[in-house]
């Protein structure tokens, strides 16, 4: 097991491979396999790139995630500019239905509401959101109705993790209650219990994913 300063290095290393982040920004803290980041970035599209990159990194157990976003004043749109911005992007992505995710900005906070079919458009609404320049945070309320009436098939979730390169030799274990999924087990990293929890949000049929499985880092 990785001693506190490795893996503090090793988030450092992370953070500082990624282009869009300036290391000399974010602070990084670690004990037992929490790590906390802190400063200020000028774009929250940096602040969830500044987390996404903690989590891929070997070691760590959990993310306490206090990035402030601030920007420069003579910069700052209205809430109504980014509001209409966020609309025009919401139109062009593919992933998106049109038509089906609302846009609320308050004090450059942006809130998305509407009916999706799948959690990856769902995450696609968010992504266009926080890339928007001026955005402080984004709340995702948007929820998921499938458009699939079958039933969401254990066994078909049990062959999808066997056929994941990183997941083939991992206990995962699936429990199916109508449209809901709740995931068991152990892996050895955040970025695998996030692939787990992609792959079972793929699944025909489900609206709701329980990711309960813990990371044991060995």
């Amino acid at each position: 097991m990785k001693t506190n300063e490795e893996l503090q290095k090793d988030v450092q290393d992370a953070i500082k491979w990624e282009p869009l982040l300036n290391a000399a920004e974010i602070g990084v803290t670690v004990k037992e396999g929490v790590v906390s980041l802190t400063g200020t970035v000028d774009a929250y599209a940096k602040k969830v790139e500044a987390e996404n990159a903690v989590k891929k990194v070997k070691g760590v157990k959990a993310v306490v995630e206090e990035i402030k976003v601030k920007y420069d004043n003579w910069a700052e749109k209205t809430d109504e500019e980014i509001a209409n911005e966020i609309l025009f992007a919401l139109d062009w992505n593919w992933k998106i239905p049109k038509d089906k995710v609302t846009v609320k900005v308050e004090n450059r906070g942006v809130t998305l509401e509407g009916e999706v079919n799948w959690n990856a458009q769902r995450d696609a609404a968010k992504t266009v959101a926080a890339n928007c320049i001026d955005v402080k945070y984004v709340t995702n309320n948007i929820t998921i109705k499938s458009e699939t009436k079958d039933k969401v098939e254990k066994l078909e979730l049990d062959k999808a993790f066997k056929r994941s390169w990183l997941l083939e030799d991992k206990n995962i274990l699936v429990n199916v209650v109508d449209d809901k999924v709740t995931l068991h087990g152990n892996v050895m990293s955040w970025y695998q219990k996030d692939e787990a929890g992609r792959i079972a949000w793929n699944a025909p049929g489900v609206v709701s994913v329980n990711n309960e499985i813990t990371i044991d880092y060995l």
